[in-house]
């Protein structure tokens, strides 16, 4: 909006408004002010609501499991769905300083679409007071059927088709596979499936899977900005996406908004996210990722997403088969998703947040280092 402003009055000191480092500072700055401000009301109305996920009672045994237990019964009442002051910042901050583009108008539909999903599954919990939401193969068709329409859309297009055609990876300056649209259209939609359920799994602690949202979108805060400027990206070996600048500005407003909520949402939290804000978060990385052609260093700059899903289709799978085979199911870690293994193993929940957000920013500098690495 201020950018359109900005062409109806070009003079200072509106000109500097055409700038997308500026317009990427006043969204993070925005979105930040704004969670600080919408915050403490949006906590109240949720409370006022009841719309909280009271936790079970568990048998408290001697111990790790007691301690689980004692956090646990700490947690109730807690109010959940914070997601929506997460979607409802960043929405208002890319409104107030995009420059509105298909990868903005794609972004945020998926954002808005993937909120919604996680909206209802928590209405669902909220309501039912159980752990069971929405069915998880309702969640995956809509996941499939939004990866699946923005791929198209991509390959559609003459000027995005090299997006789905063409297969990118790290460290490699030339596309490893050209023309293949089919395998192209199953990466994306693998890439803003699985991104979304990742961060969904990883939010299982106060500021986990926040802070580490908050890290990786650094990385691509950087990875946007570089794609599309045609200097940088040709100076990196790097694929260059005319548009995708603009969303380094949505990058900046998810850090105002992840840095917002994370003032709330550190130990003890005062709101927990919930689907709402799990899903959209996870999604837009997603789709960032297949936007500027860069689909597989997300799971690089996310390694910690990477690691809590794999741990439990890793649990799942191993529990099912040993179960088949020999009659008893078992288990590879004491509990999945990965950060309740940890805790299971009496480590304190503040000190397994820290030491993922130590190993995601390590990860972030791997990730960055595909820059230059070709």
């Amino acid at each position: 909006m201020l950018y359109h402003l900005s062409d109806l009055l070009p003079f200072a000191p509106w000109s500097v408004f055409q700038y997308i480092t500026f317009r990427s500072a006043g969204a993070a700055i925005t979105s930040l002010l704004l969670s600080m401000w919408l915050g403490p009301g949006i906590i109240r109305w949720l409370r006022d609501l009841k719309f909280r996920q009271d936790y079970r009672p568990k048998d408290v045994k001697e111990g790790a499991d007691a301690t689980a237990a004692a956090a646990d019964l700490a947690k109730r009442g807690t109010p959940t769905m914070g997601g929506i002051l997460i979607v409802l910042v960043l929405d208002i901050s890319v409104l107030l300083w995009a420059r509105w583009n298909a990868f903005v108008l794609l972004t945020v539909l998926a954002i808005i679409v993937l909120a919604g999903l996680g909206f209802y599954d928590d209405w669902l919990k909220v309501t039912k007071q159980t752990a069971e939401g929405a069915k998880s193969h309702l969640k995956l068709y809509v996941q499939f059927a939004l990866g699946l329409g923005v791929a198209t859309y991509l390959w559609r297009l003459p000027s995005t088709a090299t997006l789905i055609n063409d297969i990118q990876v790290p460290f490699i300056k030339n596309p490893v596979l050209v023309g293949v649209p089919v395998v192209g259209v199953l990466l994306a939609i693998l890439v803003i499936c699985g991104a979304s359920n990742a961060v969904n799994l990883t939010d299982g602690m106060d500021g986990l899977a926040i802070g580490c949202t908050l890290i990786t979108t650094l990385v691509f805060l950087v990875m946007t900005y570089i794609a599309g400027n045609s200097v940088f990206a040709h100076y990196l070996l790097v694929p260059y996406v005319p548009g995708a600048g603009e969303l380094t500005v949505i990058c900046a407003a998810m850090l105002g908004a992840c840095l917002g909520f994370l003032w709330f949402n550190c130990h003890p939290a005062e709101v927990f996210m919930g689907d709402t804000g799990s899903l959209a978060l996870g999604g837009a990385l997603g789709i960032m990722a297949v936007l500027i052609h860069q689909p597989f260093v997300l799971p690089i700059a996310g390694a910690v997403f990477v690691a809590e899903a794999l741990s439990v289709m890793l649990q799942v799978g191993w529990f099912k088969y040993t179960r088949k085979r020999f009659g008893e199911g078992r288990r590879i870690f004491l509990m999945s998703p990965l950060h309740h293994h940890f805790r299971k193993k009496g480590l304190p929940e503040s000190k397994i947040v820290v030491r993922f957000y130590i190993v995601a920013i390590l990860c972030a500098v791997v990730a960055l280092s595909t820059l230059k690495v070709r």
